[in-house]
Parts: C-alpha cells; structure tokens; sequence
C-alpha cells in the first residue's frame, strides 16, 4: 500500500513523501516502518504519530486492520496548551 508521510515523519523517511509498505494492521505498518526508518523510533516513542485510514484517524489503537487499498497517512500529533 502506499502510505503518505508529513512534516517531520517525511524527514525521518529520508525526505520521501510517499512510501510503499504492505502491512494489515496499524501494530504491523509501525513494526515496518521502525525496521526501514529508524529515525521514527523517537516520534513512536513519544507517542506523536496518529495514523489516518481513508480520512479516520486512529490514536493508539494498534490492532486496527488496515484495508486492502486503503488510503493512509502518518500524521505528526500536534500538542497544545
């Protein structure tokens, strides 16, 4: 599947906007994603990726099936105040 990064998950993927991946769940795309980018550790870490799957988003939920042909998008959490 081809998932979409933004602000600073695309410069922890090297600067690459777009990347394919083939996973099922969102525990599985973050194990792959950790494996190829390791830089992206300390965002998993900090809690500071939310995972859009055709324009829901999920926080936290790692056992969430990602459908065949979906459209997904890492998203930097924004915090506030």
């Amino acid at each position: 599947m081809k998932v979409s990064l933004s602000g600073v998950l695309r410069a922890a993927a090297g600067g690459a906007e777009d990347i394919e991946i083939e996973a099922t769940t969102i525990r599985e795309l973050m194990d792959r994603l950790l494996d190829r980018y390791p830089a992206m550790q300390e965002h998993v870490d900090d809690g500071g990726i939310a995972v859009s799957i055709d324009g829901q988003i999920y926080r936290d939920t790692l056992g969430q099936p990602i459908p065949e042909g979906a459209e997904v998008f890492l998203l930097p959490r924004l915090a506030g105040g």
